[in-house]
């Protein structure tokens, strides 16, 4: 009897979902979806017949197929929410919040209503707030709704470790929590190479570089080439995907719902927040967040980390007080 594929739908066909669908067909993960707005549905379908045309010489058998119709999401086993615009000069961060907003929570009416059963993860930004949005939206139980945060984060650190001990990167493991970006919280008392202590390798002044240069990595790349990244974040999103169709129980650090978790205090109305945690994902989505006792000092940036992603929900209640 035939076993039936994984099914994974990819919403924005730029160069973000365009690339999560060139790495999910590389993995041979299931058969993809690559979903845009009617205007650019033949951006959509370019997109995906080019991949499946790779499909002869990368050996891989995933169908993959544009559309701009909703319809073609059902049975979707997992769906990546990269749909948004980016921050253009002289745009607000309340200017961005509420054209994204506006952009997710019409991608999420739709994946509630055609593919109700789905794992989702978020990769629009800013991150922690559409994360928010899509969870409100849908409905869908907190452990079915992530953001891909924190296994771009750790990977660049990860990266910028490497160059500059001129070793392997799978030798490398390290951890950071909080929000994405600037708000990222570094631990590196919890990064080694193969078990040896980052401490006893580099002086923390170059260990503090690498962290500084991972929270800025999506800047420095923007100035690079004038537009965001998209390889990474695309990578760290599969890993994601992975983890979730192949329920291989994975440690990946990712936006999740937390309300004890790390001290995170539920909010006034009784709300926790999504915020970058160590998360165990599988076939249910986050199976479970894994906890440690934080040092005071790392502590206290988590605090200030979450009381940022906070603030960041409070200007999403206050422009859409629905969502509230």
């Amino acid at each position: 009897m035939a076993t039936r594929r994984a099914k994974i739908c990819i919403i924005g066909a730029g160069n973000v979902g365009a690339t999560c669908a060139h790495w999910a067909a590389a993995k041979e993960l299931g058969d993809i979806v690559l979903l845009d707005i009617p205007d650019r549905e033949g951006v959509a379908k370019g997109k995906a017949l080019d991949l499946a045309c790779c499909g002869p010489i990368e050996r891989f058998d995933s169908r993959v197929t544009g559309t701009s119709d909703y319809k073609d999401i059902a049975g979707s086993d997992v769906v990546v929410i990269t749909a948004g615009l980016p921050r253009k000069p002289g745009m607000s961060r309340d200017d961005l919040i509420q054209t994204n907003v506006g952009i997710v929570r019409s991608v999420s009416q739709k994946v509630a209503e055609f593919a109700p059963n789905s794992i989702v993860i978020v990769v629009s930004n800013p991150l922690d707030a559409m994360v928010y949005t899509a969870w409100k939206v849908t409905g869908f139980p907190a452990q079915r709704i992530m953001g891909q945060a924190g296994s771009l984060d750790v990977a660049r650190f990860r990266a910028f470790l490497a160059m500059e001990l001129g070793v392997s990167i799978e030798d490398i493991s390290a951890l950071l929590l909080g929000g994405h970006g600037d708000d990222m919280v570094p631990l590196p008392r919890l990064t080694s190479v193969h078990g040896i202590p980052i401490g006893d390798l580099l002086p923390a002044e170059k260990i503090n570089a690498c962290v500084e240069r991972a929270k800025v990595g999506g800047g420095e790349i923007v100035k690079l080439m004038g537009t965001s990244a998209y390889y990474a974040p695309a990578s760290g999103t599969i890993q994601m995907v992975e983890a979730i169709i192949k329920d291989k129980k994975r440690i990946i650090p990712s936006a999740a719902y937390c309300e004890n978790e790390f001290g995170i205090a539920p909010g006034a109305r009784g709300k926790g927040c999504f915020v970058g945690v160590p998360a165990l994902l599988g076939a249910a989505g986050v199976e479970r967040i894994v906890t440690f006792k934080l040092a005071p000092d790392e502590q206290k940036l988590m605090d200030e980390s979450v009381k940022h992603v906070k603030d960041l929900v409070g200007t999403v209640v206050k422009l859409f007080p629905d969502l509230a």
